[in-house]
């Protein structure tokens, strides 16, 4: 039956035009966003997941920074630490020198004291940002930010890196330092004993710090790829297939074309009825 108050035709040629404009009109934002999801209303739970991924994204950022700070200021320990074992080594060949009855032991202990207060330079040169592990004042352990630990629950949660600082005075674990005087009676024989314990202190804190700059070094190197492996999957969830946009488009251009020249048919039909009455 043809009417000409209801073109059933036009209606359904209307609607599937829309349709058409409007997967166009999507098409259109995903190429000039890039994204597929670029918005809440087009996926809510995968853009409310991105944007929660984004944002552990950006701190694992400021984590990295914090990991480079640490790394940074163990390795100023620790090159200190090493530094005050090669001055322990010359003293303790000083001291081995003095275990002879024919030499100047003053001569010697003036070279010792010229090393003890070498080391206390290094020791109070060891700070980097202000922050001293060799002197005794920093606390202990420092605590370098290595991770945010996100639970199932959503519930975050920040790792540390614990490092132990030690005290390399002549006030602290060197304390036996101060007492070295190859001058004195029976005193190069009581330095032979109390050298080796000191080096001891001093190669046990060097390598502590050594096995802390490598663990911080490796947090950062797996948080760099951590970062990239979850702005890939970010990017798998919310980016645009650009070459299966592309084809989607073409074959939108078509049907736009073919909707519309269907359209502009069916309003065309009521012309016909004309036929009926002539």
């Amino acid at each position: 039956m043809s009417s000409i108050l209801t073109n059933n035709g036009a209606m359904v040629a209307l609607q599937t035009l829309k349709g058409i404009n409007a997967n166009m009109a999507r098409t259109q934002n995903e190429i000039s966003t890039g994204k597929s999801v670029a918005t809440a209303k087009d996926n809510a739970a995968v853009w409310a997941i991105a944007k929660t991924m984004e944002t552990d994204v950006a701190s694992f950022k400021g984590i990295r920074d914090s990991l480079s700070m640490g790394q940074a200021t163990v390795g100023v320990a620790r090159e200190a630490a090493e530094s005050i074992t090669e001055l322990l080594k010359e003293i303790k060949v000083k001291v081995v020198a003095s275990q002879e009855d024919n030499v100047d032991k003053e001569k010697i202990q003036t070279d010792i004291t010229a090393l003890r207060d070498q080391i206390a330079t290094v020791v109070g040169a060891a700070q980097f940002n202000g922050l001293n592990m060799l002197n005794g004042e920093a606390e202990n352990p420092v605590k370098v930010l290595a991770s945010l630990d996100r639970a199932s629950t959503g519930a975050v949660t920040a790792s540390h890196i614990d490092v132990a600082t030690v005290d390399l005075t002549t006030g602290g674990d060197l304390a036996a330092l101060a007492d070295i005087d190859v001058t004195a009676d029976n005193g190069a024989t009581a330095a032979l004993g109390a050298i080796d314990a000191l080096i001891a202190t001093a190669i046990d804190a060097a390598a502590s710090f050594g096995s802390a700059q490598k663990r911080i070094e490796i947090q950062a190197s797996f948080v760099g790829k951590l970062s990239d492996a979850m702005t890939s999957g970010i990017g798998a969830m919310v980016d645009a297939d650009m070459e299966e946009v592309s084809a989607r488009l073409q074959a939108l251009q078509v049907q736009q074309q073919l909707a519309t020249q269907s359209l502009s048919i069916a309003n065309q039909a009521p012309q016909n009825i004309l036929q009926l009455f002539r």
